[in-house]
């Protein structure tokens, strides 16, 4: 790298002036004879500061212009972290698990925005859509991951949490993954011998030998060929697993639709103008979508079941339980709908969201009190407007979500019976289930 010089030339002036002074007395005598050059003299001496000073105006532009150069060659020079970026990504691609992720920096999900947990071993044709409400604890979250991870549907699916705040929740989902792949390798090491004593079933997540759906959507794509991506194979490349990413409600809903019509929107009201982002730029990746809400439920085997061989219009529903004084919502409608479960195919839930939005707004308009709108009254007496769902095939079951009474008794294989729970004290009951089984309770650490 050179370094330029610039030298600054110093004043004539005042070294002319000083030379002059001991001759102007000499020169006094004979000005009468010799004008003209004492004229000359004076001009030139008066004309060599502007001289100077263009001088160092150009001088100071050519340094100006010297450093400008320098930035902008300073800046297109590459980073040198470049092959660590490298690495990380054919790390990616061999699909090896991360046993210690808490330090690692997270990426983004889709399009800038959101955050990458976990990285699928593929493109995943279902998608678990699970909203976190402000009040939901951590140790209850943790137990709706830990069910969900081992329930099997994510060995079809995909799971975007959308959070208020996901900041508390990250090391949570970190854990849990951790805590599944290890359960994964333990089964793997034991080959299927300690699995008639766990509920948790290491089949459902070994691929079938159908051909390979391509690369996961979420996270950075890889350029090569994600089915032949890194010739080695490792012990977990025979798996399928979804991905794990979560989003803030800011991210999908920046303006914050429903504050003009509500003083306080809470998060199960806020999710139905997130779905309107999240749905519309994955409706071409997913066919079936399933909305839970973390705090109400817990997903303990494949509810997808029931919707995989409908259209994609179909959206399937369930009951809320009658309590013992009765149910306020069924005297608005004839049919008590859970919002805390939906789940169809990809066009009927996009289509039941949007509706959903639209009589969110007309019903906080109607209300005198902005905070008086129910959910669960609002989507009931949706689901009871014919005319507004015409392009929706709704499937009205007769049966309600079990509660965690249910489960009294069962044992730890027979939790597959029941694919969705209501999660009203339930944790003790699933924590004692899946920590009977001693390699279950190897890798959770409240076990």
């Amino acid at each position: 790298m050179g370094f330029l010089l610039v030298f600054f030339p110093e004043e004539t002036t005042t070294t002319s002036t000083a030379t002059e002074k001991p001759n102007s007395v000499s020169s006094s005598s004979s000005s009468s004879s010799s004008p003209s050059p004492i004229r000359s003299i004076r001009r030139s001496n008066s004309s060599n500061p502007i001289i100077s000073k263009a001088k160092s105006t150009i001088s100071i532009c050519a340094l100006f212009v010297f450093l400008t150069l320098l930035l902008f060659t300073l800046s297109t020079f590459e980073p040198t972290a470049t092959a660590t970026t490298i690495s990380y990504r054919r790390f990616l691609s061999r699909k090896i698990p991360i046993f210690n992720t808490t330090n690692q920096s997270p990426s983004f999900a889709l399009h800038g925005m959101g955050t990458l947990f976990r990285r699928g071993t593929r493109a995943m044709n279902d998608l678990v859509v699970a909203h976190i409400e402000e009040d939901v604890k951590e140790d209850h979250f943790m137990l709706f991951l830990r069910t969900l991870h081992r329930s099997g549907l994510t060995a079809r699916a995909d799971i975007v949490l959308v959070f208020h705040d996901s900041s508390r929740f990250g090391d949570i989902i970190r854990e849990e993954n951790d805590s599944f792949l290890k359960l994964v390798r333990n089964y793997m090491q034991l080959k299927g011998a300690a699995s008639r004593n766990s509920s948790f079933d290491l089949n459902q997540f070994v691929k079938n030998g159908k051909k390979e759906m391509g690369e996961p959507l979420w996270g950075k794509r890889i350029r090569s060929n994600y089915s032949e991506a890194g010739e080695e194979e490792d012990e977990f490349s025979g798996l399928s697993y979804g991905s794990v990413v979560a989003f803030e409600s800011g991210e999908l809903d920046p303006e914050n639709s429903l504050s003009g019509f509500l003083d306080h929107v809470p998060m199960g009201l806020r999710r139905w103008a997130c779905y309107r982002m999240l749905l519309g730029r994955v409706r071409h990746n997913f066919k079936h979508v399933i909305l839970v809400d973390v705090k109400s439920s817990v997903i303990l085997s494949d509810p997808l079941v029931r919707v995989t061989n409908r259209s994609p219009e179909s959206v399937y529903i369930t009951t809320k339980q009658e309590s013992k004084h009765g149910n306020s919502d069924k005297t608005q409608s004839h049919y008590p709908v859970n919002p805390a479960i939906l789940m169809g195919g990809t066009r009927g839930i996009r289509r039941l969201s949007n509706a959903m939005l639209t009589e969110i707004v007309r019903a906080a308009m109607q209300h005198k009190k902005k905070n008086s709108v129910s959910e669960s009254g609002i989507l009931s007496q949706l689901i009871s407007k014919d005319y507004i769902l015409k392009d929706v095939n709704l499937i009205k079951p007769t049966e309600s979500i079990p509660e965690a009474s249910s489960l009294t008794g069962l044992t730890p294989r027979a939790l597959s019976d029941y694919p969705i729970i209501q999660s009203d004290n339930i944790k003790s009951i699933i924590r004692k289930l899946i920590c009977s089984c001693e390699v279950d309770s190897s890798v959770y650490r409240d076990c």
